[in-house]
């Protein structure tokens, strides 16, 4: 293949790097439009590749197939890559960043961090079984005929709602097997709000409410007690300057656990076996790894400068990822009605647990919003709310909660299809 107009040769790899490299420029200059103090942040970069999957990655992989520089499905497989590297990369420093403060914080709130990743899925699940009922009423649309076959739409529609791959991955194994692409469609469709609302709802809440972020920030500070963690006075061995060896380790580890399998009810639910997944996986190992800090003399904890550059790579690896192939699913398979659903199904819940939090928890506000991109199993908008928050404690709330609501969120996925 020929890039521009033939003036430059390009390989299939190539040609992605470019296109990789170019989105991400464009989403960062679109990510920097602020009104009224809120922006989309790293979020622009998911825009831009949205964009650019809706309308240049259909044709584009055509003609690198016709021109014989790529196999069939290369793009998509390449971009699975991406989308899990950017995963892993964000995760785990999430996990290290966390971790020094991770195990005091839960102490003090793991009873409020539980009840809210429940609250948070339970009240995802009852608006998906609204709209359910709504289609009922109004009907299941134009492609789809029977209960059975909007119940696995609704349940994509939900999976792809709270951004949750177990959750998408569960219902396809639950659901009846000519019903699985309907849950595919559902969560390509509901996934793009699904990001971009909580990112918006972390920035805008700050906003409304007119907080104090230097005291917001006071209050989210975790004083870790001296009898708890006490410094190693001598001299610690690290292995590479930057703490990538450490950073390597905890990704090894951490992949290893995301691939265990647990299975949840039994015997009596086909396919109801749970995994934490690489990205739960790496969260895990990384946090435990982050709170000891070394293995007898040891560093196992990488520098600052290199957990916050491979944060920030990671997210927006993820973003391009994902959000390509998404852009190219919106387009195909959009329906007003099911956006529409997907809409519900992201802005109830996250309400609903930022109410419950505010009001019967009495979280502070950054606990609070923390912990909702937890419950949400969102990403995304854990960068954006570092960013506005203006401190990585908020990965603490994130990091306690996000189990909890992965665990819920395939539960309440496999419920609803054996219930409807």
């Amino acid at each position: 293949m020929n890039l521009f107009g033939g003036v430059i040769p390009v390989t299939g790899i190539t040609f992605l790097m470019f296109c990789l490299f170019a989105i991400l420029f464009c989403g960062y200059a679109l990510g920097r439009i602020t009104i009224k103090g809120v922006s989309l942040g790293d979020a622009g970069v998911f825009i831009v590749a949205l964009l650019f999957g809706a309308f240049f990655f259909t044709p584009l992989e055509e003609q690198l197939i016709i021109k014989g520089a790529v196999d069939v499905g290369f793009a998509e497989k390449a971009l699975s890559i991406v989308e899990t590297l950017g995963l892993i990369l964000f995760v785990t420093s999430v996990g290290f960043i966390a971790g020094p403060k991770f195990f005091a914080n839960m102490k003090k709130n793991f009873k409020s961090y539980v009840l809210l990743g429940f609250v948070i899925i339970l009240f995802g699940g009852l608006s998906a079984v609204l709209c359910i009922y709504m289609g009922e009423i109004v009907g299941y649309g134009a492609s789809i005929q029977e209960q059975d076959g909007f119940v696995a739409m609704i349940v994509g529609l939900l999976s792809g709602s709270l951004t949750s791959t177990p959750a998408f991955s569960a219902a396809k194994a639950t659901v009846a097997e000519q019903y699985t692409s309907l849950v595919s469609v559902g969560h390509g469709i509901a996934y793009i709000f699904g990001v971009i609302g909580v990112v918006l709802f972390v920035q805008i809440i700050p906003k409304v409410t007119k907080a104090n972020m230097d005291e917001e920030r006071a209050k989210i500070a975790i004083k870790i007690d001296d009898n708890e963690k006490k410094a190693y006075t001598g001299k610690l061995l690290k292995l590479d300057g930057h703490g990538f060896a450490a950073f390597s380790l905890a990704a090894v580890f951490g992949v290893i656990v995301g691939k265990i399998t647990i299975p949840l009810t039994g015997s009596g639910l086909a396919g109801t076996c749970f995994s934490l997944t690489t990205t739960g996986g790496c969260l895990l190992v990384s946090l435990v790894l982050g709170h000891f800090g070394r293995i007898g003399k040891l560093s196992i904890m990488p520098d600052s400068s290199t957990l916050k550059l491979f944060r920030e790579l990671g997210l927006v690896l993820f973003l391009v990822g994902a959000g390509i192939p998404g852009g190219a699913d919106f387009v195909a398979n959009f329906d007003p009605m099911y956006f529409v659903y997907g809409i519900i199904m992201t802005i109830v819940p996250m309400i609903v647990g930022y109410l419950f939090a505010k009001y019967v928890l009495k979280l502070s506000l950054l606990n609070n919003l923390g912990s909702i991109t937890g419950g949400m199993t969102s990403t995304p908008a854990l960068g954006t709310l570092i960013g506005t928050a203006g401190t990585e404690d908020v990965a603490a709330a994130y990091a306690a909660t996000y189990p909890i609501a992965l665990i819920a969120v395939v539960l309440v996925s496999q419920f609803l299809i054996i219930l409807f």
